[in-house]
């Protein structure tokens, strides 16, 4: 016998996704239909959890039915509790569906990862239902997940403001000062000065300048840094 849903309580997972240029959001593809037709729009892997599980354990089964992904470290980060978050009947309809029973008020408790996409995490990952979209070309979808994945990006900025050795775990182990400037504009959401970050790249005691520079560049070749992460946990 399969397992009973709670009906009021879902989790949902916003897994970010840096492809060495942009940051991207996984989505699931959502089909169904109504009485005004057939629909194909998108949502975040999400759904209710099961009564005899905790909320980590919801939000890593989840993420594996969705998409596959099997051991990804998950940060419970918000839980979001209107009671608009159910007001849209095609949402109520296609969750209804999709769970086989009646569905009413649901809070759900938000999740986010943050990795490269070539992380060994995401090796497992289905193409049938689910695609990388660009943040900011993420359009309208389902439910209250654009407010969500809003979220999860303050969430995001907060935990690198504390721990800068996130960004540098999204940068190759040799990157240039153009690179990890621009992780810094991406995550943060403003462009920096390039000569003050220049500066203050040389002050930083972890971040430690190589004698390597790039090769077969058309522009002039950049030098190459390196993190320590055991000088930043000192600094810390």
């Amino acid at each position: 016998m399969a397992p009973l849903a709670n009906n009021h309580i879902s989790v949902d997972c916003v897994v970010f996704g840096f492809d060495g240029s942009r940051l991207n959001v996984l989505l699931v593809k959502r089909n169904g239909e109504d009485e005004k037709g057939k629909y194909n729009d998108r949502k975040l892997p999400g759904s209710l959890i099961y009564l005899d599980e905790n909320l980590d354990e919801a939000a890593g089964r989840v993420l594996s039915e969705l998409t596959g992904i099997t051991g990804m470290p998950l940060v419970q980060f918000k839980a979001f509790s209107s009671k608009d978050r159910t007001s849209n009947e095609r949402d109520v309809v296609w969750l209804e569906r999709a769970q086989g029973e009646r569905v009413e008020r649901i809070i759900t408790i938000a999740y986010f990862a943050f990795v490269k996409m070539d992380a060994p995490q995401l090796r497992s990952l289905r193409s049938d239902n689910v695609e990388w979209v660009a943040v900011d070309e993420v359009g309208t979808l389902a439910f209250d997940h654009n407010l969500i994945i809003e979220e999860a990006l303050k969430a995001v900025r907060r935990e690198a403001d504390n721990n800068r050795s996130l960004l540098y775990d999204l940068l190759p182990k040799k990157f240039t000062a153009a690179q990890l400037r621009m992780i810094n504009e991406i995550v943060f959401g403003k462009k920096l000065d390039v000569r003050n970050f220049h500066k203050k790249l040389s002050q930083l005691p972890y971040v430690v300048a190589l004698e390597e520079r790039q090769k077969g560049v058309a522009h002039r070749a950049a030098r190459y840094y390196r993190f320590d992460k055991k000088a930043y946990n000192n600094v810390r």
